[in-house]
């Protein structure tokens, strides 16, 4: 009996001490705050190659926008204030990535769901089908909390801008005949983005990967540690 005590009572010891050398590596972990000069130019627009720092001195961070999302509601850069936000581009119908893509943030949409400072954006890259009615049923078919992820819709030359300027997870298409947003415009990306609550890039993470889903939620208790302390 006295054995079994002994045990138990080096494993209550070891357990404590790994949870808490995580908590001290989390503390420790620095998150890099990402500039247009940090990400490959392949996956950025032109007219932001090698920017780093603005002149102001200011980080690149998420600009202004007007979206609908699955409820009808209009969506600016006013709901991301204060907020953890994770963002992706899919379409309602894609066959491959998507679903994957859609099921992995779920992991991290159940975890979180019930936080009001955190919050998903999913937006489409096919705006001319994927309607607020279409998002609705999409969102339902995931049983998910519509407060706390947002699928959006739009006009297509807003959401290709931000996919290419702001979010910079896809390349941008250097031809002259070239109208992004047009309808010869498409998109595809398995690309998840991170912010944090001033709306900066903290990282970017393959949404297939359950792996690099691993490696999001890390880097969301990293920003709560970091803004909020908990």
């Amino acid at each position: 009996m006295k054995r079994v005590f002994v045990v138990f009572i080096v494993f209550l010891i070891g357990a404590g001490s790994i949870i808490y050398l995580n908590l001290d590596w989390q503390k420790k972990r620095k998150l890099p705050v990402f500039q247009p000069r940090d990400i490959n130019p392949e996956l950025v627009d032109s007219s932001l190659h090698g920017r780093g720092r603005g002149i102001n001195g200011g980080d690149h961070e998420i600009s202004e926008f007007k979206l609908t999302d699955q409820l009808n509601q209009a969506v600016t850069k006013k709901l991301l204030k204060n907020k953890i936000v994770v963002a992706n581009f899919f379409f309602v119908s894609c066959p491959s990535i998507c679903p994957k893509m859609t099921s992995n943030l779920n992991t991290i949409h159940r975890q979180y769901s019930g936080d009001s400072s955190f919050l998903i954006l999913s937006h489409t890259v096919w705006p001319e089908v994927d309607n607020a009615t279409l998002l609705f049923s999409y969102a339902e078919k995931y049983k998910v909390n519509h407060n706390s992820w947002r699928f959006l819709t739009g006009n297509k030359e807003e959401l290709y801008r931000l996919a290419r300027q702001d979010y910079l997870v896809v390349p941008d298409v250097n031809d002259s005949n070239f109208q992004h947003g047009s309808d010869a415009d498409f998109i595809h990306t398995e690309n998840v983005v991170l912010l944090d609550p001033k709306q900066r890039i903290r990282g970017f993470y393959d949404g297939t990967n359950p792996n690099e889903m691993s490696r999001l939620k890390e880097d969301i208790e990293i920003l709560k540690q970091i803004f909020w302390n908990h």
